[in-house]
């Protein structure tokens, strides 16, 4: 008998720790759910009050913005909270939203208040735009001859451009994240005695791996090549690694020796 009070018990225990988990489950997709009816009244061309900019286009599932940097950004209304979902999920409290006022707090705290267009041109602001590299992507050449110990070198640089793409976020006037998009750059580098060859090959910007933070690497473009001297080592160049529109670079030394050796060294070695 005492054996099956405790049965008895223990499947109670057992039945309301599932009803509660159950209830939390439950709970938690409630929370989680798209407010649809929020998402619907966000639809179409906003601009900001104050300055009567353009600040973003919604469509659908996606955030549109008028300049030709700025990727559409996928979005959803989750309670109060207006939430972008691109290479980082970012939220923004929402303040107020009716048919033609919407309210939002920044990155920043701050209230931005937009106001939604009813001017049709406001369209010409996002047809026919894509998102276009703010580099120039242009392919660059560059030979430079130099004499060392009655040795003449032939240097060659080529610059590359590819369409490899490199994401850069940031915030625009608004105070509302953004990702800009870039593009890499494979350089090809050779270095010749006359005409024999003493080395060739193309870099990617991985091949820098080890040399800058790991961190860095992902956001930047291997820009450029410079020749920079030459001496009893060998041959010197600087490659040049960047996050575009920043003065964060690191520049890491490239040396060819006579022998066809290639040696990396950055600042810290």
């Amino acid at each position: 008998m005492k054996g099956q009070r405790v049965l008895l018990v223990m499947l109670l225990l057992s039945a309301i720790l599932f009803s509660c988990k159950r209830q939390k489950d439950n709970q938690e997709i409630v929370v989680q759910k798209e407010n649809k009816t929020a998402k619907s009244l966000l639809q179409g061309i906003w601009i900001n009050e104050d300055s009567e900019d353009i600040a973003f286009r919604a469509k659908g599932d996606s955030i549109f913005y008028p300049d030709t940097t700025s990727v559409p950004v996928s979005f959803k209304i989750i309670g109060d909270t207006l939430v972008l979902q691109g290479a980082n999920v970012v939220k923004y409290p929402i303040e107020k939203q009716a048919s033609h006022l919407f309210v939002f707090k920044n990155q920043n705290g701050e209230s931005v208040r937009l106001v939604k267009s009813e001017n049709p041109d406001d369209t010409y602001a996002f047809e026919g735009k894509q998102p276009q590299p703010i580099n120039q992507r242009q392919l660059i050449k560059r030979d430079t001859v130099v004499v060392y110990d009655n040795n003449r070198f032939h240097c060659y640089v080529q610059v590359n451009p590819t369409t490899y793409k490199v994401i850069k976020t940031s915030y625009n006037d608004d105070g509302v994240e953004v990702e800009n998009i870039y593009y890499d750059n494979i350089i090809h580098m050779g270095v010749f005695k006359g005409t024999t060859k003493v080395y060739s090959s193309n870099f990617y910007k991985q091949d820098f791996k080890g040399k800058v933070p790991a961190d860095f690497l992902t956001k930047c473009v291997l820009s450029d090549f410079i020749f920079s001297g030459i001496d009893a080592e060998g041959i010197h160049f600087n490659a040049l690694l960047g996050i575009p529109d920043s003065p964060s670079s690191y520049v890491v030394e490239v040396l060819v020796s006579f022998n066809g050796k290639l040696t990396l060294k950055s600042a810290t070695d």
